[in-house]
């Protein structure tokens, strides 16, 4: 069971996953006119709260729900993502990175603008949003069973078993075994029921209370991030362009791996952008449907905002990092080890203290997000009255997440997430023209 779990995630986050989020993607960027480039300074406008409006329906602000989102995308994709991408596909698959992103950037704009479009209520009356609210009144009832399809895969794949387990790994290396404190498998349990506790404190208060947390979070981890990446970049300055250039030569060639096989490094860079930045997954839209917000199109392009920070930017910061020290080519050290071992190189002595910082904030904050989106899921199958018992199941698995050899869990959770793409992309391109629509009645307005 466990290798049909890993074998099928494997198949379906090469070919069918790449077809429908980047071609997929690459359709709705192409409809838009290059909508992503074209307002990106307007988006810049309303995301500082230019037009906010506390009386209008929702729950949070659009800064908090972009701040909501980033905490649960930037996150340990950028830091262990970043370096699988490396190991496995060279330099390059940098670049086809970036190519993802700018695609994502369009997804989020259709599919968080849809969210604010078609809004629903749950049982308790409470307006919601999300893909399987998108699906039930924009599409209509005869295509519930892809809204069902949604919400069984996102109370089954957002859990955050991923993040206890490399939060575990990274404590464990950096401060517990050099210090003598590790006591193996007793550790992991006091470590998880550490995490448990602390997830509990802020999910059990509701979107409202993982919104502010995450807006006062985010901030100042993407800063201590930025600020130990600048540093490590100063020392290596030097070099920056060289390594600029390998990447965009290397993506062509493919020269550092596979033996020139361009068509894998393409494969990979896009691959870990999807992990990343999670554009047309369907997470995004739940929280951004939250909003209070009554403009959709001015709700996605705060949401478009969000696949450029995390992989435009914040990849790329750590992408510089592994190239610059050259770890990448000396170590045997993969996934968030290769990234410690990047930023203990630049930085001798604190570097790694630094990144485990990051990676504890990182981790803590998108473990909260993800509470609010399985809550979100199980609202919709059995109603608001049932949800709260969600959250008690979603606690007991941070513990097993930090226990558990994950290989086969990670999988399940990759399957989970390529199977929430499927209803979220069909829905966003079937009601992409009420988009269009949409934005060029919002722009004339503007206009005006």
């Amino acid at each position: 069971m466990g290798q049909f779990i890993i074998d099928f995630s494997n198949w379906i986050w090469d070919t069918p996953m790449l077809i429908l989020l980047m071609g997929g993607g690459m359709i709705l960027f192409l409809y838009s006119g290059f909508l992503p480039f074209r307002y990106f300074g307007h988006a810049l406008k309303v995301v500082r709260g230019k037009y906010d409006d506390e009386n209008l329906p929702g729950q949070i602000s659009s800064r908090q729900a972009l701040s909501a989102a980033i905490a649960a995308t930037v996150g340990l994709g950028n830091i262990s993502g970043v370096a699988i991408a490396i190991n496995m596909g060279g330099p390059g698959a940098i670049f086809w990175m970036w190519m993802s992103a700018f695609v994502g950037m369009a997804t989020k704009y259709f599919s968080c603008s849809l969210a604010i479009m078609y809004r629903g209520k749950d049982s308790a009356g409470e307006v919601q949003g999300g893909p399987m609210y998108v699906i039930e009144e924009g599409m209509g009832k005869k295509w519930k069973p892809l809204a069902i399809l949604f919400s069984v895969a996102g109370v089954l794949g957002l859990l955050a078993i991923f993040q206890a387990n490399q939060l575990t790994a990274v404590l464990r290396s950096v401060l517990l075994q050099p210090n003598g404190l590790d006591h193996g498998e007793s550790t992991k349990w006091i470590l998880g029921i550490s995490m448990m506790i602390i997830v509990a404190i802020v999910i059990l208060g509701g979107i409202k209370r993982i919104a502010a947390v995450a807006s006062k979070l985010v901030p100042f981890m993407v800063l201590l991030y930025f600020a130990t990446v600048l540093l490590i970049m100063f020392k290596f300055y030097e070099n920056i362009p060289s390594m600029l250039w390998l990447i965009l030569e290397d993506a062509f060639t493919g020269q550092a791996v596979m033996g020139g096989a361009v068509g894998a490094v393409m494969v990979i860079g896009a691959r870990r952008a999807a992990f990343s930045n999670e554009a047309g997954i369907g997470t995004a839209p739940m929280v951004h449907g939250a909003s209070k917000n009554n403009e959709p199109v001015r709700e996605g392009l705060i949401a478009m905002l969000g696949p450029f920070i995390d992989t435009v930017v914040v990849c790329t910061l750590t992408a510089l990092v592994i190239l610059l020290t050259g770890v990448w080519e000396t170590t045997e050290n993969d996934g968030v080890r290769l990234t410690l071992s990047a930023f203990e190189m630049g930085l001798p002595g604190f570097g790694k203290y630094l990144l485990m910082m990051a990676v504890l904030v990182f981790a803590l904050s998108t473990m909260f997000t993800y509470s609010y989106y399985g809550h979100k899921c199980f609202n919709y199958l059995f109603g608001a009255e049932k949800a709260k018992y969600y959250n008690y199941f979603y606690l007991v698995t941070i513990v097993g997440g930090a226990v558990v050899s994950l290989e086969v869990v990670v999988s399940f959770i990759d399957g989970m997430y390529a199977i929430m793409a499927i209803p979220t992309m069909i829905s966003t391109i079937y009601l992409a023209p009420k988009v269009k629509a949409a934005t060029k009645d919002y722009f004339e307005r503007m206009r005006a």
